[in-house]
């Protein structure tokens, strides 16, 4: 079975990107930040802007959960 050109099997449209917020102080992001950090801690997702991660970067490079910070 083949698709359709230009469309997808599931019919719904794109969802709209949710904007970034810094799991660590609540920053939010105005557009795309490709400077922003992010972790997967127990399967989920976290973001992290640059005053965060510049602040925490001996535990991120030791590999320790956001939780620790």
């Amino acid at each position: 079975m083949t698709s359709p050109s230009g469309g997808s099997d599931d019919g719904g449209s794109p969802a709209e990107p949710q904007p970034l917020v810094c799991a660590h102080c609540g920053t939010r992001a105005e557009g795309p930040q490709p400077t922003w950090i992010c972790s997967v801690e127990n399967g989920t997702r976290h973001y992290f802007c640059d005053a965060c991660s510049r602040e925490n970067l001996r535990a991120i490079e030791g590999r320790l959960d956001s939780a620790w910070w």
